[in-house]
């Protein structure tokens, strides 16, 4: 299969990689020609993914047309708020019969729109039925190293979902299939906000209690969300929900992991974002997440005081006796 990632950075990097070692032929697009001629002559993509060799089947280039010639697969992975102006401006280039795969977790400032909803909203209507939704507790350098992974593949297109989750799968990289988009979706967008708050806690010195509380709440609180959407409460209990919350909470790869970690030790959140130097989704997702659950009427409290504490400068011990200080009842209510 001839598939083009579109999205350079460390994820985009390590799908290629994986698609490269499964024996496609792969395409690593990105707009930057500096860039993408870096990654091509060093055969590693030295910013975001230093040491992990891109097998001889991948290669990189900036050039749309090109970049897009012949690919039946077509994976976007970049950060949430710019798919839709990236999708929107490489558009004329999408051959009429390639599977879109959305491998970018986030929700849509202003809209509110899952980044499968952007791309239905974006792309001609003739590749609707091939979209899908890649999702799943996954970091990156595990990916890129052939470390065990397991995510999944959701589609509203029981054909085409099956095409492209056999068209990653392989190797110690399996891949499930769902039919539940927006309960993948939403697993994958929210928890980036969930690991920030416990990341806080943490980085504060809260204690490992505190961490298994807010996972779990939190959990409680991406499923009433993802329920309300028509969502599968099932699909929250799997890979793309509980498995993503789960990596993203307590792994220390995880950018948003490491933004709660600075949050709680003290630091400002422009100081915080400087020394990552990558995108962290869920500094973004948690306007958009709060919103929503407004919007929903779903009470989410841990969202809204990480929502609080970000936008808002709402002190850190404030916000955490504000979640651990609420009125009692029963664990199930909604």
């Amino acid at each position: 299969m001839r598939a083009t990632v579109i999205g350079s950075g460390s994820w985009g990097t390590a799908l290629a990689i994986q698609l490269g070692r499964v024996g496609h032929e792969v395409t690593l697009w990105s707009r930057d020609p500096d860039f993408a001629q870096d990654i091509q002559s060093r055969r590693e993509n030295a910013r975001y993914l230093p040491g992990a060799r891109l097998p001889d089947t991948v290669r990189a280039e900036s050039e749309p047309e090109a970049a897009l010639d012949s690919a039946e697969l077509v994976v976007a992975v970049v950060p949430s708020q710019v798919m839709r102006s990236v999708l929107t401006s490489l558009s004329p280039f999408l051959p009429p019969a390639a599977a879109m795969c959305c491998a970018s977790k986030g929700i849509e400032v202003g809209t509110l729109a899952t980044m499968e909803e952007v791309m239905v909203d974006v792309l001609p209507e003739r590749l609707h039925p091939g979209i899908c939704t890649l999702s799943g507790p996954s970091f990156a350098r595990e990916v890129a190293s052939g470390l065990p992974t397991a995510v999944v593949i959701a589609g509203r297109d029981e054909e085409r979902c099956h095409a492209v989750a056999g068209a990653f799968h392989g190797g110690f990289f399996r891949v499930y299939h769902s039919d539940d988009v927006v309960g993948v979706e939403y697993g994958g967008a929210l928890k980036n906000v969930l690991a920030i708050a416990t990341g806080a806690a943490d980085g504060a010195g809260l204690g490992t209690n505190a961490r298994a509380a807010l996972i779990t709440r939190g959990l409680a609180e991406i499923t009433r969300m993802a329920v309300a959407r028509g969502a599968n409460p099932l699909t929250l209990m799997g890979l793309a929900g509980l498995g993503d919350l789960v990596l993203t909470c307590t792994g220390d790869l995880s950018r948003n992991r490491r933004v709660g970690l600075g949050l709680g030790r003290g630091q400002a959140l422009p100081e915080i974002l400087k020394e990552l130097g990558q995108v962290a989704e869920g500094v973004v997702t948690t306007d958009s997440a709060w919103r929503l659950a407004q919007k929903l009427g779903v009470e989410a409290p841990i969202i809204e005081q990480v929502y609080r504490v970000i936008y808002e400068a709402k002190p850190l011990g404030e916000a955490l006796r504000d979640v651990f200080g609420r009125t009692r009842k029963a664990e199930r209510d909604d």
